[in-house]
């Protein structure tokens, strides 16, 4: 492509499918919502009885969605959703890898029955996805991997050493898969999200004293909107993003350089 042909299409997903895993709710959504606003189609994975309001949004831009309700750790569960994508919206161009869960504990209690389905949703999971989707998308010659990754891929956190080390995980494979799946037009990258203002951060924002210690933090000097993703995820899912490869994108409000 030269400088004359570049132009502002090359954000348009028009004619794309993607998957979204844990793409009903919080941060989730707005990757949904995001993809779709550009022109995908989107297939949505989720554990919980969807309540049809992504799907609203979604069909609101004028695109599809179609819903999986299923358990990704349970076996065959990831290839059944790449299968499904791929049978009723016609291809899977584009993953995104955001399921995730976050248990808690101090260290002499953080036991396995905590750190065994960290790793099985946060890593496992995400494995088998972008697994099942590269066949394909080396098949087509073409593809966008995402997986979601965390400021606590790169800090510590106190009790929370599974989701840590999860996140640390995603940003190796991340990297891994890229060096193996770029000379088949498939670029595989990372968004780091920080401190974001959803159902999940509602107790720690409601603390007072926390809430100040973390906003103090932010040179932004606020807590990330799920919308501040959404450029972010359109950016990496198209064809501007088609020499980015093997790259964690923070979107922190600046976190990481205090």
């Amino acid at each position: 492509m030269s400088i004359s042909e570049f132009g502002m299409h090359l954000f348009s997903l028009e004619g794309r499918n993607a998957i979204v895993t844990g793409g009903n709710t919080g941060l989730g959504q707005a990757f949904s919502v995001a993809l779709a606003k550009a022109g995908a189609d989107v297939f949505v994975a989720g554990l919980d009885e969807d309540d049809g309001s992504t799907a609203r949004l979604i069909e609101a831009e004028g695109r599809r969605m179609a819903y999986a309700r299923t358990d990704l750790t349970e076996p065959g569960a990831p290839a059944e959703v790449v299968r499904r994508c791929a049978e009723t919206l016609g291809s899977v161009d584009i993953l995104v890898n955001s399921a995730g869960i976050c248990l808690l504990d101090d260290v002499e209690d953080f036991d396995r029955s905590k750190w065994d389905p960290m790793v099985s949703v946060n890593l496992t999971a995400a494995f088998e996805l972008a697994h099942e989707a590269s066949r394909l998308m080396i098949a087509q010659g073409s593809g966008k991997i995402i997986n979601i990754a965390s400021l606590f891929s790169f800090l510590g956190g106190r009790q929370s050493p599974a989701y840590a080390a999860t996140k640390a995980g995603i940003v190796g494979f991340t990297k891994a898969y890229c060096d193996e799946l770029a000379e088949h037009n498939i670029q595989v990258n990372a968004i780091a999200p920080g401190y974001f203002s959803t159902a999940i951060t509602a107790a720690t924002r409601s603390d007072e004293e926390a809430d100040r210690r973390i906003v103090e933090h932010i040179p932004a000097a606020r807590w990330g909107d799920v919308s501040d993703l959404m450029g972010a995820t359109v950016f990496l899912a198209s064809r501007a993003a088609d020499y980015v490869n093997g790259h964690v994108l923070t979107v922190d409000g600046g976190y990481l350089v205090r």
